[in-house]
Protein backbone atom coordinates (compact mmCIF):
# COMPACT_ATOMS: atom_id res chain seq x y z
CA UNK A 1 0.00 0.00 0.00
CA UNK A 2 1.21 3.45 -1.08
CA UNK A 3 0.97 6.37 1.39
CA UNK A 4 0.55 8.69 -0.84
CA UNK A 5 -3.27 6.88 -1.50
CA UNK A 6 -3.87 7.17 2.30
CA UNK A 7 -3.38 11.15 2.55
CA UNK A 8 -6.98 12.29 1.78
CA UNK A 9 -8.43 15.58 3.29
CA UNK A 10 -12.18 13.84 3.16
CA UNK A 11 -10.72 10.82 5.08
CA UNK A 12 -7.53 11.88 6.87
CA UNK A 13 -5.40 8.83 8.47
CA UNK A 14 -3.66 8.91 11.46
CA UNK A 15 -0.11 7.57 12.14
CA UNK A 16 2.79 7.19 14.30
CA UNK A 17 6.58 7.24 14.26
CA UNK A 18 8.49 4.98 16.56
CA UNK A 19 12.65 4.35 16.64
CA UNK A 20 14.37 1.18 17.17
CA UNK A 21 14.90 -0.17 20.18
CA UNK A 22 18.77 -0.70 21.89
CA UNK A 23 17.66 -3.73 23.56
CA UNK A 24 15.27 -7.25 23.80
CA UNK A 25 13.26 -5.34 26.30
CA UNK A 26 12.41 -2.52 24.29
CA UNK A 27 11.79 -4.45 21.26
CA UNK A 28 9.04 -6.26 23.66
CA UNK A 29 7.94 -3.06 24.53
CA UNK A 30 7.27 -1.40 21.70
CA UNK A 31 5.58 -4.49 20.17
CA UNK A 32 3.55 -4.03 23.20
CA UNK A 33 2.61 -0.41 22.23
CA UNK A 34 2.27 -1.29 18.76
CA UNK A 35 -0.16 -3.67 20.11
CA UNK A 36 -2.06 -0.88 21.99
CA UNK A 37 -2.25 1.75 19.01
CA UNK A 38 -3.53 -1.30 16.48
CA UNK A 39 -7.16 -0.78 17.51
CA UNK A 40 -7.04 2.88 16.30
CA UNK A 41 -6.34 1.30 12.97
CA UNK A 42 -3.05 3.45 12.11
CA UNK A 43 -2.70 4.16 7.96
CA UNK A 44 0.67 3.43 8.51
CA UNK A 45 3.55 3.80 10.82
CA UNK A 46 7.44 4.79 10.26
CA UNK A 47 10.45 3.85 11.77
CA UNK A 48 13.64 6.47 12.09
CA UNK A 49 17.44 5.40 11.51
CA UNK A 50 19.84 6.48 13.89
CA UNK A 51 22.52 8.90 13.69
CA UNK A 52 24.75 8.15 11.09
CA UNK A 53 22.90 5.02 10.02
CA UNK A 54 23.77 3.55 13.51
CA UNK A 55 20.18 1.55 13.65
CA UNK A 56 20.44 0.95 9.75
CA UNK A 57 19.92 -2.84 10.30
CA UNK A 58 17.40 -2.05 13.39
CA UNK A 59 15.36 -0.49 10.86
CA UNK A 60 14.71 -2.64 8.23
CA UNK A 61 14.28 -5.28 10.14
CA UNK A 62 11.52 -3.75 12.52
CA UNK A 63 9.95 -2.29 9.34
CA UNK A 64 9.62 -5.90 7.96
CA UNK A 65 8.31 -7.26 11.22
CA UNK A 66 5.81 -4.47 12.05
CA UNK A 67 4.19 -5.19 7.98
CA UNK A 68 4.52 -9.24 8.74
CA UNK A 69 3.14 -9.34 12.15
CA UNK A 70 0.42 -6.60 12.23
CA UNK A 71 -0.48 -6.23 8.63
CA UNK A 72 0.06 -2.74 9.78
CA UNK A 73 1.87 -0.58 6.62
CA UNK A 74 5.62 0.43 8.10
CA UNK A 75 7.72 3.34 6.19
CA UNK A 76 11.35 3.08 6.78
CA UNK A 77 13.34 6.33 7.35
CA UNK A 78 16.50 6.59 5.21
CA UNK A 79 19.52 8.71 5.58
CA UNK A 80 22.45 9.81 3.73
CA UNK A 81 24.69 10.39 6.66
CA UNK A 82 27.48 7.77 6.63
CA UNK A 83 26.31 6.01 3.36
CA UNK A 84 28.07 5.78 -0.01
CA UNK A 85 25.59 5.22 -2.92
CA UNK A 86 26.51 2.05 -3.32
CA UNK A 87 25.40 1.29 0.12
CA UNK A 88 22.09 2.91 -0.07
CA UNK A 89 21.19 0.85 -3.11
CA UNK A 90 21.43 -1.75 -1.25
CA UNK A 91 19.48 -0.61 1.31
CA UNK A 92 16.81 0.44 -0.74
CA UNK A 93 17.16 -3.10 -2.42
CA UNK A 94 16.78 -5.40 0.86
CA UNK A 95 13.89 -3.02 1.85
CA UNK A 96 12.21 -3.77 -1.87
CA UNK A 97 12.85 -7.73 -0.89
CA UNK A 98 11.11 -7.29 2.28
CA UNK A 99 7.66 -5.77 0.44
CA UNK A 100 8.33 -2.53 1.71
CA UNK A 101 6.47 0.01 -0.56
CA UNK A 102 7.49 3.47 1.82
CA UNK A 103 10.33 5.24 2.60
CA UNK A 104 11.23 8.30 4.14
CA UNK A 105 14.11 10.14 2.60
CA UNK A 106 16.41 12.26 4.65
CA UNK A 107 19.68 13.81 5.26
CA UNK A 108 19.92 13.06 8.27
CA UNK A 109 21.51 14.48 11.42
CA UNK A 110 25.39 14.76 12.13
CA UNK A 111 26.91 12.17 13.74
CA UNK A 112 27.21 12.05 17.29
CA UNK A 113 30.76 14.33 18.39
CA UNK A 114 30.31 16.09 14.76
CA UNK A 115 28.55 19.59 14.73
CA UNK A 116 28.24 20.02 10.91
CA UNK A 117 27.15 17.60 8.00
CA UNK A 118 30.28 15.92 5.83
CA UNK A 119 29.01 13.63 3.25
CA UNK A 120 30.97 10.63 3.00
CA UNK A 121 33.11 9.88 -0.23
CA UNK A 122 30.31 9.00 -2.52
CA UNK A 123 27.73 10.00 -0.78
CA UNK A 124 24.93 13.25 -0.90
CA UNK A 125 25.18 16.27 0.55
CA UNK A 126 21.42 16.60 0.58
CA UNK A 127 17.79 14.91 0.72
CA UNK A 128 16.97 15.86 -2.50
CA UNK A 129 19.91 13.86 -4.11
CA UNK A 130 18.93 10.60 -2.03
CA UNK A 131 15.49 11.36 -3.15
CA UNK A 132 16.91 11.83 -6.75
CA UNK A 133 19.05 8.57 -6.49
CA UNK A 134 15.52 6.54 -5.45
CA UNK A 135 13.88 7.68 -8.66
CA UNK A 136 16.74 7.33 -11.01
CA UNK A 137 17.57 3.67 -9.89
CA UNK A 138 14.02 2.79 -10.77
CA UNK A 139 12.68 1.73 -7.25
CA UNK A 140 9.14 1.57 -6.89
CA UNK A 141 8.66 3.24 -3.63
CA UNK A 142 6.64 5.77 -2.32
CA UNK A 143 8.46 8.25 -1.17
CA UNK A 144 8.17 10.93 1.44
CA UNK A 145 10.33 13.83 3.13
CA UNK A 146 10.80 16.31 6.01
CA UNK A 147 9.23 19.97 6.05
CA UNK A 148 10.15 22.60 8.95
CA UNK A 149 7.15 25.19 9.41
CA UNK A 150 9.47 27.08 11.16
CA UNK A 151 12.51 26.72 8.98
CA UNK A 152 15.65 24.31 9.44
CA UNK A 153 17.61 25.53 12.12
CA UNK A 154 20.58 24.75 9.56
CA UNK A 155 19.04 27.94 7.07
CA UNK A 156 19.43 30.80 6.93
CA UNK A 157 15.71 31.92 6.23
CA UNK A 158 12.52 30.29 5.85
CA UNK A 159 12.29 31.33 2.45
CA UNK A 160 15.54 29.40 2.02
CA UNK A 161 14.22 26.54 3.57
CA UNK A 162 11.26 26.52 1.41
CA UNK A 163 13.45 26.56 -1.70
CA UNK A 164 15.04 23.47 -0.68
CA UNK A 165 11.82 21.63 -0.33
CA UNK A 166 10.77 22.81 -3.86
CA UNK A 167 14.27 21.26 -5.00
CA UNK A 168 13.00 17.63 -3.25
CA UNK A 169 9.42 17.71 -4.21
CA UNK A 170 10.67 18.34 -7.63
CA UNK A 171 13.15 15.48 -7.37
CA UNK A 172 10.47 13.18 -6.66
CA UNK A 173 8.84 13.59 -3.55
CA UNK A 174 4.94 12.23 -2.96
CA UNK A 175 4.57 13.82 0.23
CA UNK A 176 6.23 15.46 3.18
CA UNK A 177 5.44 15.22 6.94
CA UNK A 178 6.53 18.35 9.01
CA UNK A 179 8.64 18.56 11.99
CA UNK A 180 6.94 19.05 14.90
CA UNK A 181 5.31 22.50 16.05
CA UNK A 182 2.97 23.41 18.51
CA UNK A 183 1.02 26.98 17.09
CA UNK A 184 -1.33 26.30 13.99
CA UNK A 185 -0.39 29.31 12.65
CA UNK A 186 3.16 27.95 11.52
CA UNK A 187 1.43 25.28 9.74
CA UNK A 188 -1.12 27.12 8.30
CA UNK A 189 1.69 29.90 7.28
CA UNK A 190 3.79 27.04 5.57
CA UNK A 191 1.39 24.92 3.71
CA UNK A 192 0.01 28.53 1.98
CA UNK A 193 3.41 29.29 1.22
CA UNK A 194 4.58 26.56 -0.13
CA UNK A 195 1.55 26.16 -2.14
CA UNK A 196 2.52 29.75 -3.75
CA UNK A 197 5.45 28.52 -4.81
CA UNK A 198 4.12 25.35 -6.43
CA UNK A 199 4.54 22.82 -3.55
CA UNK A 200 1.30 20.61 -4.40
CA UNK A 201 2.05 17.25 -2.40
CA UNK A 202 0.43 16.44 0.72
CA UNK A 203 1.79 18.34 3.86
CA UNK A 204 0.97 16.00 6.99
CA UNK A 205 1.59 17.86 10.13
CA UNK A 206 3.53 15.79 12.43
CA UNK A 207 2.65 16.36 16.39
CA UNK A 208 4.27 15.40 19.72
CA UNK A 209 2.09 15.02 22.78
CA UNK A 210 4.37 16.99 25.51
CA UNK A 211 4.55 14.24 28.27
CA UNK A 212 7.65 15.66 30.02
CA UNK A 213 8.55 19.25 30.56
CA UNK A 214 12.33 18.49 30.51
CA UNK A 215 12.19 16.30 27.36
CA UNK A 216 10.27 18.97 25.66
CA UNK A 217 12.75 21.35 26.42
CA UNK A 218 15.06 19.73 24.72
CA UNK A 219 13.82 18.89 22.00
CA UNK A 220 12.38 22.66 21.05
CA UNK A 221 15.99 23.46 21.15
CA UNK A 222 17.48 21.02 18.72
CA UNK A 223 14.64 21.42 16.36
CA UNK A 224 13.93 25.18 16.91
CA UNK A 225 10.38 24.82 17.66
CA UNK A 226 8.44 27.68 19.21
CA UNK A 227 6.23 26.74 22.45
CA UNK A 228 3.37 29.34 22.71
CA UNK A 229 3.92 31.50 25.79
CA UNK A 230 0.82 30.68 26.99
CA UNK A 231 1.30 27.14 26.82
CA UNK A 232 5.10 27.90 28.23
CA UNK A 233 3.50 29.35 31.39
CA UNK A 234 1.19 26.49 32.01
CA UNK A 235 3.58 23.78 31.49
CA UNK A 236 6.21 25.65 34.13
CA UNK A 237 3.52 26.01 36.54
CA UNK A 238 2.83 22.11 36.80
CA UNK A 239 6.88 20.94 35.84
CA UNK A 240 7.05 19.04 39.00
CA UNK A 241 3.41 17.36 39.02
CA UNK A 242 4.56 14.56 35.75
CA UNK A 243 0.21 13.66 35.70
CA UNK A 244 -0.24 17.26 35.15
CA UNK A 245 1.79 17.38 32.57
CA UNK A 246 0.69 14.65 30.47
CA UNK A 247 -2.76 15.95 30.98
CA UNK A 248 -1.96 19.63 30.07
CA UNK A 249 0.44 18.34 26.66
CA UNK A 250 -2.64 15.80 25.63
CA UNK A 251 -5.27 18.54 26.41
CA UNK A 252 -3.40 21.06 24.02
CA UNK A 253 -2.53 18.61 21.28
CA UNK A 254 -6.23 17.22 20.66
CA UNK A 255 -7.09 20.77 20.45
CA UNK A 256 -4.11 21.10 17.53
CA UNK A 257 -5.75 18.16 15.99
CA UNK A 258 -9.20 19.32 15.87
CA UNK A 259 -8.06 22.92 14.35
CA UNK A 260 -6.24 20.63 11.75
CA UNK A 261 -8.54 18.60 11.20
CA UNK A 262 -11.55 20.93 10.74
CA UNK A 263 -9.19 22.67 8.48
CA UNK A 264 -8.68 19.53 5.97
CA UNK A 265 -5.49 18.16 6.42
CA UNK A 266 -4.39 15.08 4.67
CA UNK A 267 -3.43 13.33 7.69
CA UNK A 268 -1.88 13.64 11.17
CA UNK A 269 1.67 11.81 12.34
CA UNK A 270 2.19 11.40 15.88
CA UNK A 271 5.61 11.45 17.80
CA UNK A 272 4.95 8.82 20.08
CA UNK A 273 8.42 8.40 21.74
CA UNK A 274 7.62 4.70 21.69
CA UNK A 275 4.79 5.19 24.01
CA UNK A 276 1.04 5.12 23.73
CA UNK A 277 -1.26 6.32 26.28
CA UNK A 278 -0.80 9.87 25.52
CA UNK A 279 -1.43 9.09 21.34
CA UNK A 280 -4.53 7.28 22.30
CA UNK A 281 -5.73 9.33 24.16
CA UNK A 282 -5.75 11.97 21.37
CA UNK A 283 -6.71 9.83 18.67
CA UNK A 284 -9.36 8.23 20.73
CA UNK A 285 -10.77 11.54 21.65
CA UNK A 286 -10.64 13.05 17.68
CA UNK A 287 -12.73 9.77 16.90
CA UNK A 288 -15.18 10.25 19.38
CA UNK A 289 -15.97 13.50 18.24
CA UNK A 290 -15.85 12.64 14.43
Amino acid sequence: MKIRNRLNPSNPCFSFEFFPPKTPEGTSNLLKTLEDLAPLEPGFVSVTYGAGGSTRDKTLELVARIKRETGIEAMAHITCVGHTRDELRELLSRLADAKIENVLALRGDPPQGQTTYEPVEGGFHYASELVRFIREEDFNFCVGGACYPEGHVETASRDEDLRRLKEKVDAGLDFVITQLFFDNAFYFDFVERARRIGINVPIVPGIMPITNFEQVQRFTRLCGATVPMRLGLQMERVKDQPEAVVQLGVAHATVQCMELLSRGVPGIHFYTLNKSPATRMIVSALRARS
